[in-house]
């Protein structure tokens, strides 16, 4: 145990330095210097070249957007084995907006793209479930970039870098947590125009508040693909490919199914 020293009234050496490097570490200076940390490491990996970034992936598997197949494509392959819905609840989309759309079953962490959004609290400091994920292959400097956005509100999407990550950005928006299809809507629009705004043409969502959130699978999936399928339309030269990232087998029967309504081609 360390003593204070009572005739000189001075702390011991060790308590000293303790004190000292707390100062220090919370000096304008040494804050100024963290965030430049993060700052820099940030555009280091965005103008890395992509031989040079793959040395620090966290897996070697990683999935880029042309070996995804469309969804035309998936559909032809798969479609055997989809379950098939009422033909009179087939809504007809241009072959050009359903070849944007892309499903798989895996790790988001391992795409290589432009953007992949992240299901985040409203703290954007590292969690759970795919949160939780993202930050660990990402490494720390995302969360020191996450803590200087001041948080974020449910339906708000906000952008970071990607560090570590195949992906070159992450997009974190917070999902409402049980049924509320107006702020999940929200989650899908906003991480959509935060890409389009940066100039991102390959996105890649997760299932936003199905998980601890409580959002029901089937009505939850169906506000993804009905509001993707909206921007799509109305910003068609935008986004090249969305990709839906899907973890449970459900989860997979039910895009599948759903997809077969809303992106069916003639």
């Amino acid at each position: 145990m360390l003593k204070l020293n009572i005739t000189t009234n001075k702390l011991p050496v060790q308590v000293e330095r303790i004190f000292e490097n707390l100062v220090t570490l919370n000096s304008p200076k040494s804050r100024k210097f963290s965030k430049m940390s993060f700052e820099t490491e940030k555009e280091r990996f965005l103008k890395m070249e992509l031989v040079e970034k793959r040395k620090y992936y966290h897996t070697a598997d990683i999935i880029t957007s042309d070996q995804l197949m469309t969804w035309p494509d998936y559909w032809r392959k798969n479609k055997d084995s989809i379950k098939s819905i009422d033909t009179e609840e087939i809504e007809k989309t241009k072959k050009e907006l359903a070849n944007k759309i892309s499903i798989m079953q895996g790790d988001i962490t391992s795409l290589e793209i432009d953007a992949i959004v992240n299901a985040a609290n409203s703290s954007l400091l590292g969690g759970g479930g795919v949160d939780g994920a993202i930050h660990r292959a990402s490494g720390p400097n995302l969360k020191k970039e996450c803590a200087t956005l001041n948080g974020c509100r449910v339906g708000e999407a906000k952008i970071t870098g990607g560090y570590k990550l195949p992906a070159k950005y992450v997009i974190h928006t917070v999902g409402p947590r049980g049924e509320n299809p107006g702020k999940l809507k929200e989650c899908y629009l906003n991480s959509l125009n935060v890409a389009k705004q940066n100039n991102l043409k390959t996105i890649a969502f997760p299932c936003i508040s199905t998980g601890v959130y409580g959002y029901p699978q089937r009505p939850a999936a169906k506000v993804a693909i009905t509001t993707v399928k909206q921007f799509l339309q109305e910003n068609v030269n935008d986004i090249e490919k969305v990709i839906f990232c899907l973890f449970l087998d459900t989860d997979k029967e039910i895009y599948e199914e759903l997809l077969q309504k809303y992106f069916a081609t003639d």
